[in-house]
Parts: structure tokens; sequence; C-alpha cells
């Protein structure tokens, strides 16, 4: 069977088992993410923010839209796992042309946010669902059944009283899962009784943020999660690292 967009996707999507997770450390150009298939990874994600301050812009839509994709497009063409990419909360573009360019681009699954790039504020779960529902409408009128991961920022953005967080994280994840959405993607939540309650509740597949705050990828795993993404965290990594071996030549020593 020929590597189409369609056997990609799928494959993808197969990729995302509760209790086996895709683990995807986030890439954000051609040497990053072949690094990450050289590892021994089955796809490629990419991370808006990561993305973004390579080019030399601020997360949030701050990026061209034709460099975003541009980026996108050449991490796709330099690796041949399944590549999905960040959208954030797709740059105001239609779904037809969201999905149209998203698949020029080579890939074959994304993310979107639930949060307005401008102000961070939480936007009305309907007129999410309402842009989930018309993303999934136009990859299946393209053949293509991306892999959508529907991420919701209540957690992130600190929305309404803590207590009633998890419940609003649920109730939207069930509202984008029923719109078309194949995984959700809590942001920020960490707890491990919140997360198992969530998993149970939403019956899907999971994504978790891995950070210091959340537990082991392995209880992750335990938890029923089915996907594990780092974000930024290995490209601050290693421009962290890049950082010290500049002071270190700076300093008169070496790479050491």
């Amino acid at each position: 069977m020929t590597n189409t967009p369609a056997v990609r996707a799928a494959a993808l999507r197969a990729l995302h088992r509760p209790g086996d997770p895709l683990v995807l450390p986030n890439a954000w150009d051609v040497g990053s993410a072949r690094a990450v298939v050289e590892a021994g990874f089955g796809a490629v994600a990419t991370a808006s923010a990561a993305v973004s301050q390579s080019l030399g812009y601020a997360d949030g839509e701050g990026t061209p839209l034709g460099e975003m994709f541009a980026a996108v497009s050449r991490i796709t063409r330099a690796v041949t796992v399944p590549v999905t990419a960040d959208l954030e909360r797709g740059y105001g573009l239609p779904p037809v042309e969201l999905v149209q360019r998203l698949l020029d681009a080579g890939a074959v699954g994304l993310n979107l946010e639930d949060s307005a790039p401008n102000d961070g504020a939480l936007v009305d779960p309907q007129e999410q669902a309402e842009l989930l529902a018309g993303v999934r409408a136009a990859a299946d009128a393209a053949g293509v059944p991306i892999v959508i991961n529907a991420r919701t920022d209540v957690f992130l953005r600190k929305h309404g009283e803590p207590a009633g967080r998890l419940d609003e994280a649920i109730r939207r994840a069930r509202r984008y899962l029923a719109a078309g959405a194949d995984c959700v993607y809590p942001i920020m939540l960490a707890d491990p009784t919140e997360l198992r309650t969530f998993v149970e509740a939403v019956a899907a597949p999971v994504n978790v943020l891995a950070r210091p705050a959340a537990p082991a990828p392995a209880e992750l795993a335990a938890l029923g999660v089915a996907r594990i993404s780092y974000g930024p965290g290995l490209y601050a990594a290693t421009h962290a690292h890049t950082a010290r071996l500049l002071a270190s030549i700076a300093g008169g020593g070496g790479l050491a």
C-alpha cells in the first residue's frame, strides 16, 4: 500500500492507544524532527511555541501563515512517519482552507485550542465545537481522516473557580469529541486523581502535557492516557543547553 495521506492519517490514529500512549517530543525544524525519528518515535508533532520562536516570532498566532505552514512542510518532507501540526486556533482560516493547507503541507493531524490567541479568553464551547465539526467535514470531503487533537485551556487559563474546572474541562471535551475530535487535550491538568476521572469520563484518547508537575510517563500510561506531548519543552531544553555552551566558549572553554 502506498504511503498516501489517508494511510498516514490512519497510522497516526492507530498510535493513540489508552494505556500505551503515543509519546511526542515535539519538534520545531527538520533537524529536531529527524532526531525524533532517529530516536525511534513513531510520529512527529510540532509545537507552535517552538516553531514560532525558532522563526523569530511570538507564540499566539504571531507567526505569518505562510511561514508556519512552510515550517510544517519542511518537516514532512524530511521524515517518513506521520506528522501532526500544532495550529493554535486555526489562524482564523475557514475549515476548508485550514484542512487544505494542512494537507498541502503534508501533515495528517492537528491541534486546535479553545482559547483566543489575542487575549487568552476561552471561546464558547459551541463555537469551538462548530470549528471542529467544520474541520472534520472538510477532512472527510478531502478523503483524509486527519487526526484532530482538541485542546481545552480550562486549566491553562485558570478558567472559573478551581473547584469547577475539572467538570468544565470534561464538558468541553465531550462536546469536542461529539463534534468530530479524535483526542482531547486538557493542557496543564496534572493531578493523578483528576486525570483518572477525566480519562474515565470522556472515554476517548486523552493527551497530557509532560512537565515536572505531571506524573511520569509510566504513571500516565497506567492512568489510561493515550498521548503524551512535550510541547515546547525539548526546544527550551535545547536552547538552554546551547546558551550554556556559548557561555563556555565565551569564557575561553570548549563544547564539553
